[in-house]
């Protein structure tokens, strides 16, 4: 399958910067499947299409302060440091830049001496092993010293760290927001909850391989990055639950989504599970997890808009996707939303 399938034409000025003042402000473009029709709504007018006995399943991944600048102990360098994710004990993999001043045995130093960190293996793509030592815990010294890892076709400073956060962040982990999840606010999601709709919960940490575009013509030759995931029992059960009862099952992003596939794919049913995921979902894909998908508007000839193109179908998708370029919707992070049922 041809990657230029996934094109389109979007405007620069249509990729938002910062976010809505009221997060449930932002639009809504709501897609059925079935009858292959658009609605322009708000955010807000959600409500009116999620039913009593449906299921929004939300992922409390928190993302970390994890972008760090420093600087060399030795000769003073400035380098900038961006955690991906813990492999053990105070060890984590990481991206430095510039990766050529950053060789194995390399210490570098953030803050007034607070936090060293220590090259122990050189990896591919400018990415490190690093061994960090400090006083206290771990994550309060990173809350002071770490920036937002905000994805690079944002260029406006953040100036206020939490709507880079969902309402319900919890788990800790991530170095990037689910951000269809930033649409929700604590009062619609009760709102939701009073109406009947059932509300459920797992984690998977996003990584940065969610903004890496796909680098080869043909899209089943994609190398899909692995993202750590965990699916409570209680989650299960409560899924499991629910379409017993005939409710719909309704995945807040792409990250819930691949989530709950792999659980399906793997054991045939919701249940307690946890582990690393790299599932790439892509036509002709037939997703069985979920009845429906909230999102936001992705990158050109990615794999999240592959992802949504399995479920409601690509032609659909990208007439849809040119609707809202013609609309002048707001993409990517801190963009305007998609209902797909």
């Amino acid at each position: 399958m041809d990657i230029k399938q996934y094109d389109f034409e979007l405007p620069e000025e249509l990729i938002a910067q910062v976010p809505l003042e009221d997060r449930t402000s932002s639009r809504l473009m709501v897609l059925d499947r079935e009858n292959q029709s658009v609605k322009h709504q708000q955010f807000s007018d959600i409500t009116q299409f999620i039913q009593p006995g449906d299921c929004l399943v939300l992922n409390d991944t928190k993302v970390l302060p994890a972008r760090l600048y420093g600087a060399k102990e030795d000769t003073g360098g400035k380098v900038e440091v961006l955690l991906l994710h813990q492999t053990e004990g105070d060890e984590w993999d990481v991206l430095v830049k510039p990766a050529k001043k950053v060789k194995e045995g390399t210490r570098i130093v953030f803050g007034d001496n607070q936090l060293v960190a220590e090259c122990t293996e050189v990896q591919e793509h400018g990415g490190r092993k690093v061994r960090f030592s400090y006083d206290g815990i771990f994550l309060e010294v990173l809350e002071s010293l770490g920036e937002m890892p905000l994805p690079p076709y944002i260029k406006e400073q953040l100036s206020d760290r939490d709507r880079y956060q969902t309402v319900y962040a919890k788990e800790e982990g991530s170095a990037a927001a689910p951000t269809a999840g930033l649409h929700f606010t604590k009062e619609l999601l009760q709102e939701l909850q009073d109406k009947g709709v059932e509300v459920a919960y797992l984690t998977l940490h996003v990584g940065l391989g969610t903004f890496r575009p796909v680098s080869v013509d043909n899209v089943e030759e994609h190398d899909m990055h692995a993202e750590f995931y965990q699916l409570s029992k209680e989650t299960a059960d409560q899924l499991n639950r629910v379409r017993d009862k005939g409710g719909r099952i309704i995945s807040v992003g792409t990250t819930s989504t691949r989530t709950l596939e792999t659980v399906v794919r793997d054991y045939g049913t919701f249940q307690e599970a946890s582990g690393w995921t790299d599932i790439f979902i892509y036509p002709p894909h037939k997703l069985k997890a979920i009845d429906g998908l909230i999102t936001n508007f992705h990158l050109p000839k990615s794999t999240l808009i592959m992802l949504i193109s399995a479920f409601a179908g690509r032609d659909f998708v990208l007439e849809a996707y040119q609707k809202a370029v013609e609309e002048r919707y707001r993409f990517f992070s801190f963009g305007d939303a998609m209902l797909i049922l």
